[in-house]
């Protein structure tokens, strides 16, 4: 048994209260500070096992998305070493314009390499700061992994428009004619 407090004792001294009743308070401080009785087993497995399910449910969350960022990373990394290796060595006096990020950027290039870019045999990609010319099966490679790489691809249909001309829009816009020498 606990001894009695400095009170208890004073309260015994006194005689306003009974070694039975203090023992008895003091059993029942006792119990509450330790745990309000014991829990059946039963009660305990079940909690335990709700708690370990509950852990590797969590476990198996972060797990996969560790391994979901894992493989982005990678499909990225993929993606620049493709365009670091296909990439066509920088020639022409010419530039060439085109949209990206809501700017105009410009890539020198020669005539050559400009009809094979309106055909949609090269395509156009970001490398860090820079923008590259890579040939269409390389660009297709590299969309696959990280479709935010490649700038401008005429090959695809509507390429970098939002929304498919109509036809009124190219009935009206057939009467006017351009220029054959025309360079943006």
């Amino acid at each position: 048994m606990a001894k009695p407090n400095p009170l208890q004792e004073q309260l015994l001294k006194a005689g306003l209260a009974k070694k039975s009743k203090v023992a008895q308070v003091a059993r029942e401080q006792d119990k509450a500070r330790h745990g309000k009785g014991t829990k059946d087993p039963d009660d305990i497995r079940r909690e335990a096992e709700r708690v370990r399910e509950e852990k590797v449910a969590r476990d198996r969350a972060l797990a996969a998305e560790q391994k979901a960022r894992t493989q982005a990373a990678e499909l990225k990394a993929q993606a620049r070493q493709i365009i670091k290796d296909k990439k066509l060595p920088p020639e022409g006096e010419s530039e060439y314009r085109f949209t990206a990020d809501g700017a105009i950027r410009t890539v020198l290039v020669s005539d050559e390499l400009r009809r094979k870019l309106s055909a949609g045999h090269l395509v156009i990609a970001r490398l860090d700061d820079r923008y590259v010319l890579l040939p269409r099966a390389a660009g297709e490679k590299v969309s696959e992994r990280d479709p935010s790489l490649v700038v401008l691809d005429h090959g695809k249909p509507n390429a970098g428009t939002g929304d498919a001309p109509s036809s009124e829009d190219d009935a009206y816009y057939a009467q006017f004619k351009v220029p054959d020498d025309l360079v943006w």
